[in-house]
């Protein structure tokens, strides 16, 4: 058998690994540093497609509800937040990558009060995948991450393109400039909780985005 020479054989090594991960990275399956970045969303993707043993992999975002459940009802979910989590704690609590994760409810809690919750609110569509089981009051924010007042059925299709993953933006956002010190952790949940509509439109865009133009990673 003929030998290569040793650079010539990792020449042709690099081609056939940059064979196997370009296709790997165009479609996005080593998403890196921007996943981890996001973890926290990635959880919630994660419960809202995984329900009753089975994975929803169809996208299917559901009919599209009217701008007005683009909020919740102030009675049934007035927002609450985490007593751990206070201006003088915050380098030790959200502002540390990962602390999420550490204090988000396990799914045999939030699946059953999804199903519940859908119910008190009235929606016809009763279909778990096409809302997010949402803190009004973020946790990376201060939110409580089990208190039935800071939760409710957020559409994931709202009328303007007003849904779940616009108000994903606006978290990031806050939690952002509360960890740099732009605005008090008080104000943050005070935003989000009174209309997170109107806060995303203040500091981000007057219409929803895909992306928020100012979340650099």
């Amino acid at each position: 058998m003929k030998q290569f020479p040793r650079t010539a054989r990792l020449g042709l090594s690099l081609v056939a690994l940059a064979a196997v991960a370009g296709p790997a990275l165009a479609s996005g399956h080593y998403r890196g540093e921007h996943e981890w970045h996001h973890h926290h969303h990635y959880d919630r993707w994660h419960q809202d497609r995984w329900h009753g043993g089975r994975w929803n992999r169809s996208g299917d975002s559901g009919p599209v509800h009217p701008f007005s459940q683009a909020l919740p009802n102030p009675h049934l979910t007035p927002g609450a937040r985490n007593p751990a989590v206070t201006q003088a704690t915050i380098h030790s609590t959200i502002c540390v990558r990962g602390y999420t994760r550490t204090i988000r409810p396990p799914e045999r809690y939030t699946e059953r009060l999804k199903r519940r919750l859908i119910r008190l609110y009235g929606y016809r569509d009763r279909k778990l995948w096409h809302y997010e089981l949402d803190h009004l009051c973020p946790l990376e924010v201060g939110g409580n991450p089990t208190s039935q007042k800071n939760l409710w059925p957020e559409p994931h299709n709202v009328s303007g393109g007003w849904g779940s993953h616009t108000k994903d933006q606006l978290e990031n956002r806050l939690n952002h400039m509360v960890c740099r010190g732009e605005i008090s952790l008080a104000r943050a949940q005070r935003m989000i909780t009174t209309n997170w509509v109107a806060a995303y439109k203040r500091l981000i865009s007057p219409t929803p985005l895909k992306y928020d133009p100012a979340d650099r990673y």
